[in-house]
């Protein structure tokens, strides 16, 4: 059987302090970086979707913009048709 007192853990006194003091800044320090990921990654998604809004409302203006284009378009034929017949009509 294992007896009680040496199955506890304990720390040698041939460790450093500096080396515990070590361990603890790097571990508060990963704490920060991962904290600071997360905010980050937060911040990129409000970006993305305030970015998917502002596309969608830039396709919809672009789509009625074509619209548009085409109808002045199809206005600059009928006009440029007119134009011809009156042209044709006063030839003869």
């Amino acid at each position: 059987m294992v007896n009680a007192e040496n199955s506890q853990w304990h720390l040698s006194k041939s460790v450093p302090l500096t080396f515990i003091i070590a361990i603890v800044c790097q571990t508060v320090a990963l704490v920060w970086y991962v904290s600071s990921l997360d905010n980050s990654i937060s911040n990129n998604t409000r970006e993305i979707m305030r970015h998917e809004v502002r596309i969608e409302n830039i396709e919809k203006v672009v789509q009625t913009q074509a619209l548009t284009l085409a109808r002045i378009d199809e206005n600059i034929k009928s006009i440029r048709s007119a134009v011809e017949n009156m042209a044709n009509a006063k030839k003869n």
